[in-house]
């Protein structure tokens, strides 16, 4: 019996990380179709799309997902829908600010999935403008630390794309994040591009001007919000303040 229990959980848990992995592909695969809308079906004109293909292909999304996202988006092939972004405001535990982007095709759909996940879990939803004056739009482009065989430092990250504008270079252990100008995250990209490294992520993000640091239990509750607003189908990402405490491991 203990067999077939622990098979039993092993189904389970595959269960899950397919779901959340096609939740995943599905919402990369809506940011494609969004970026060839309004940008055209040309990645080599579109630099937009160009990182939203590259960001699904990182992810492993399949290439024939990708391309009739591009279709769709770009009208060669019907079946696209009219999405637009919409942004809530909600408050966590210990005055975390959440900040939650949604693509959708229903206003009152997302609306409505977003308040439920937030009040259900803990949370609250905030008024316009009080959570949101604390975020700025910021370019990032994330970079590996090791690649192929060689590593990458900060110093030579600075040295690659200075040209392109930088604003900070973040070293989080195993890479680096650099901030920029959004204006500049594709001069940034191509610069390390042209340097021979590779990336995993250059787009435009929301980065909050200070954390709100939680402890253990706060920060349960965060991960809980945030879990059950990834499982909405309308969100696109979910942006917090909160400094989380680090692993005993």
């Amino acid at each position: 019996m203990a067999g077939h229990s622990k098979w039993a959980t092993t189904k389970h848990k595959k269960a899950i990380i397919d779901a959340k992995r096609g939740k995943l592909f599905a919402k990369l695969v809506k940011n494609v179709e969004v970026a060839a809308r309004l940008g055209g079906g040309d990645p080599a004109g579109n630099p937009t799309l160009y990182d939203a293909i590259q960001k699904a292909k990182k992810n492993s999304v399949p290439n024939d997902n990708i391309d009739r996202a591009v279709k769709r988006g770009s009208g060669a092939e019907e079946g696209g829908a009219q999405y637009e972004t919409l942004f809530y405001e909600a408050m966590g535990p210990a005055g975390s600010a959440i900040y939650i982007e949604c693509l959708t095709d229903n206003r009152n759909r997302s609306a409505s999935e977003v308040r439920v996940a937030v009040t259900r879990n803990g949370g609250t939803m905030a008024d316009a403008g009080s959570v949101s004056r604390i975020y700025q739009r910021k370019g990032v482009v994330e970079v590996p630390r090791e690649q192929d065989g060689r590593t990458v430092t900060e110093d030579e990250l600075l040295e690659v794309t200075l040209e392109a504008g930088p604003e900070d270079v973040i070293d989080l252990g195993d890479g680096f994040v650099i901030e920029c100008d959004p204006n500049d995250v594709v001069e940034i990209r191509k610069a390390v591009q042209a340097a021979g490294l590779d990336y995993d992520v250059a787009e435009v993000r929301f980065v909050a001007d200070y954390e709100t640091p939680l402890d253990a239990a706060d920060g349960a509750k965060l991960e809980q919000i945030i879990d059950v607003l990834e499982d909405c189908d309308d969100v696109q990402n979910i942006y917090h303040n909160a400094q989380l405490p680090e692993d005993d491991d």
